[in-house]
């Protein structure tokens, strides 16, 4: 094995640097200072990399590198990635909400401002009302 240039590696070096600080990732050994990362470990940096491009948490993404190096079942990794999905869904769900939210009040900004400062604001007034959460 030779040392792996950081331009070959599927993440930045810090990010790897965390991965290994947490667990994520078995510090590789070192040949002459650097490290040495072989292809089973390029292999886990790019699963990882995948599976946070995808959104899984760190914990997630814990247990499917496990779950590749124990080679369960793919039906078991789909059912994981369907709980997945299922909270993206939920996700989608709430910003679509957010989204209708904000929309109106940019709508009522603009049909009741015209210049007036900004505590006068429909958007700001919104939250100031007598069920608005404490500051």
């Amino acid at each position: 094995m030779r040392p792996c240039r950081r331009s070959a590696l599927p993440s930045p070096v810090p990010t790897i640097r965390y991965y290994e600080s947490i667990g994520l990732l078995v510090p590789p050994a070192r040949q002459g200072g650097q490290r040495v990362y072989g292809e089973q470990a390029l292999g886990a940096i790019r699963l990882i990399r995948h599976c946070r491009d995808l959104d899984f948490s760190i914990d997630e993404t814990r247990e499917l590198l496990a779950s590749v190096q124990r080679c369960v079942p793919c039906s078991e990794t789909r059912t994981f990635a369907e709980k997945h999905l299922g909270a993206i869904r939920a996700k989608i769900a709430e910003l679509r909400v957010l989204e209708a939210t904000v929309a109106s009040l940019v709508s009522g900004c603009e049909a009741t401002c015209s210049g007036s400062v900004a505590p006068d604001c429909v958007i700001l007034q919104s939250g100031c009302g007598p069920h608005s959460a404490p500051s």
